[in-house]
């Protein structure tokens, strides 16, 4: 995508964005009006990997909350439909045919449907999902740990990042993806998330699975997942940043 194709896209989103947060503020969090907190999720984005790994061990839960601490909406950004014939099939059909596969260097590349994947033990988490323009809500999430699912198919040595491509495309039809080091697919927040605050995702939140990568912005969440590829480097994927916005020159490590 060309820079000011995207920079368009960007403006778009955040204009689109905008005014979904002006409805949703009474529900978002406290920090969302905070004039300091966006300056605060810049400076998180950018600072790199090396400093906040060596700071935060590799097992710190992001901070979960109560039931009555959960935001009365929460807001949908980025994508909110992937609009293709595909997808807009999957929907009609209630997602009964949808599947996720996960291979790449692995010993046993294997595939689950839809219907599979919600009969493995679930893990439920209530947190906060603070997003780079400078909101953030809380949401309760439900979904199949990830490293559940690697443990099955177990990596092989050279595996070092996960990449996770989407069902979405952007206007262009270039496709959605996202990508994570292995060794944060094994945290116990890293989930693939069917329901929202109790109820099955919608198609704006990213039905019927989203990532959720909690201790992370949220443009790292990503939504309509549908396989799930174990690389030894992101280099040859999509632009080779690890991401369809770091491709465009967000931060791939984005931790808070």
């Amino acid at each position: 995508m060309k820079p000011e194709r995207a920079m368009e896209r960007r403006q778009f989103l955040k204009g689109t964005l905008g005014a979904a947060s002006l409805i949703a503020l009474a529900g978002c969090d406290r920090l969302t009006q905070s004039s300091w907190f966006p300056s605060v999720l810049h400076k998180a984005e950018k600072l790199t990997e090396r400093v906040q790994r060596a700071v935060t061990p590799t097992n710190a839960l992001a901070k979960e909350y109560g039931e009555a601490d959960i935001s009365k909406i929460f807001p949908a950004n980025g994508n909110t439909d992937p609009g293709t014939e595909d997808y807009t099939e999957h929907v009609a059909k209630r997602f009964s045919e949808w599947t996720v596969e996960v291979g790449g260097l692995v010993k046993t590349p294997m595939s689950w449907s839809f219907a599979a994947l919600k009969e493995l033990p679930a893990r439920t988490q209530i947190t906060r999902h603070d997003c780079v323009e400078g909101w953030s809500a809380i949401g309760k999430w439900t979904g199949i740990p990830l490293g559940d699912l690697l443990r099955q198919v177990q990596p092989l040595p050279e595996a070092r990042y996960a990449v996770f491509h989407c069902a979405d495309v952007d206007d262009e039809g270039t496709p959605y993806y996202e990508s994570m080091a292995l060794a944060d697919c094994y945290h116990p927040q890293t989930i693939l998330a069917y329901e929202l605050n109790g109820e099955p995702l919608d198609v704006p939140h990213g039905a019927p699975l989203r990532l959720r990568f909690e201790r992370q912005l949220g443009y790292k969440q990503a939504k309509y997942v549908k396989v799930i590829e174990l690389v030894e480097s992101l280099d040859g994927i999509g632009g080779g940043k690890g991401g369809y916005w770091e491709d465009e020159g967000y931060e791939w490590y984005a931790g808070i």
